[in-house]
């Protein structure tokens, strides 16, 4: 039996050890997605080729989902849950069958594992991508040289006539009909340094995470049946509802940074009116900040699945971390962002605070999540007031508004929910301004996770406390 992993492994052989932890493999992931997209495959009309990959499609560009003919292993679940699964990006969607008959969805196994994988096969261009490693040991894999290529086609082969012997014979047809396939030596050369310049212009922000994990431990005796059977049932919801989170993340997210890409390429020009630039300057904002927000209810959703991950992380795992200057760098983006909405923002912090424990790499993102959940409900022109002094042991983190925030009826300050309000654990959608956004008991448990302590106190204040770091 051929299990995907199998290719990952296959991929990685002479390849040096990974050093990164998920959140960096991933924004390195999506890199390396823009780059062969725009930079590698751009330009070919009609594209003529293949594509495989797993969990879900990673090409998103519509011209060559309309050209190249594409087999996609996706999770069993995605397919209780859309009538044309898997979810592709923009219209595609609604297209499956359609206007993309080239493309056949086939089942992923528990044993596939759940890090994505691509490779493309077109005359000019053949590459495989892929992640793989451990934790704090993860990688991402690209090989363009025509020996791993081989070799990871024989085993999509192998694995493709044991789930669809007739799709087997399909993927032979289609590399027969391509001809002869010129191996560009410069494809490398050109590849590495435009996703370093990707990577360099992506803002730090929450990725994707794993899609499925495995369950857990062995069957129970028959005596506990009826409580498995419902646990399960639970299980599947929940990994149906993640699936499908993760599916809408990589809809809504992939093309807002492809967008930022751009736009950041274009506020490089030196030509560019001041109303110009202005205008790309908020494009780039509006972008960041709604990668930023989905990258969240994403994580927010992990948390939910894996309830060992809701813990808070021990002093060992947190760092130092001088809220002060951190909430001062943010403040210029936080007044942009503000501005947007016809919002003002003061900032006053104490003199000589501590630091605090927490985890900066996430801290930054989460801070601007609580700033976008406070300010979504507060009616145009009202000032936002964000504060930081000590309490005791801990440092206190306030946001309030002069004018009240107009919340929609049904969820409370408590988190609870009356007509509504409320999208599962996880989102909250307001009717009254038609925004979806993390609920209460999700912002809680980021916090939690973050060694901070989140309260509401009515519809106006909203206070985080950080401990203190000691030594």
């Amino acid at each position: 039996m051929v299990i995907l992993s199998d290719l990952r492994r296959e991929l990685g052989q002479g390849m040096p050890p990974g050093q990164s932890d998920d959140d960096s493999v991933r924004r390195q992931w999506w890199a390396a997605l823009a780059t062969l997209q725009d930079d590698l495959l751009a330009g070919a009309d009609p594209p003529r080729g293949l594509w495989l990959a797993a969990p879900l499609p990673a090409l998103y560009a519509p011209e060559l989902l309309q050209g190249l003919r594409g087999w996609v292993w996706t999770p069993k679940q995605i397919g209780t849950l859309l009538p044309t699964p898997p979810l592709l990006p923009g219209g595609a969607a609604a297209e499956w069958g359609g206007s993309l008959p080239g493309l056949q969805r086939l089942v992923l196994r528990e044993e596939d594992g759940t890090d994505p994988l691509l490779i493309v096969i077109t005359p000019a261009v053949q590459v495989a991508l892929a992640i793989d490693g451990a934790a704090g040991a993860r990688r991402l894999l690209v090989r363009f040289d025509a020996s791993a290529l081989s070799a990871a086609l024989k085993l999509l082969d192998r694995r493709l006539q044991e789930d669809a012997p007739g799709q087997a014979r399909r993927l032979r047809t289609s590399l027969r009909e391509l001809g002869p396939l010129h191996n560009d030596p410069d494809l490398a050369m050109r590849f590495w340094p435009r996703l370093a310049e990707r990577l360099a212009a992506m803002a730090p922000s929450v990725t994707l995470q794993p899609l499925v994990r495995a369950p857990d431990g062995a069957g129970r005796g028959p005596e506990a049946e009826g409580e498995e059977r419902a646990d399960a049932g639970l299980e599947a919801a929940a990994q149906a509802e993640l699936a499908l989170l993760e599916a809408l993340t990589h809809e809504v997210r992939t093309p807002l940074a492809t967008i930022r890409t751009l736009i950041r390429s274009l506020l490089r020009r030196r030509e560019l009116s001041p109303v110009v630039r202005q205008r790309l300057e908020q494009i780039d904002g509006e972008c960041t900040e709604q990668i930023d927000r989905f990258g969240l209810i994403f994580l927010a959703a992990e948390l939910q699945r894996q309830p060992e991950w809701s813990r808070p992380l021990s002093a060992t795992e947190l760092a130092r971390t001088d809220l002060s200057q951190l909430l001062l760098q943010l403040e210029a983006l936080w007044q942009r962002q503000l501005a947007r909405r016809d919002l003002a923002l003061t900032l006053a912090i104490d003199p000589d605070l501590p630091p605090v424990l927490s985890d900066p790499t996430r801290l930054e993102t989460m801070l601007g999540g609580l700033i976008d959940r406070f300010s979504r409900s507060l009616a145009s022109g009202s000032h936002v007031q964000v504060s930081l002094q000590p309490a005791g042991s801990r440092l206190k983190l306030q946001l309030s508004s002069s004018n009240p925030a107009r919340r929609a009826q049904g969820e409370r300050s408590d988190g609870a929910t009356g007509r509504g309000d409320l999208v599962g654990p996880v989102l909250s959608w307001n009717p009254g301004t038609g925004s979806l956004q993390l609920s209460h008991q999700a912002t809680q448990q980021l916090f939690h996770r973050l060694g901070g302590r989140l309260t509401e106190r009515g519809d106006s204040s909203l206070t985080v406390f950080f401990p203190v770091a000691t030594g």
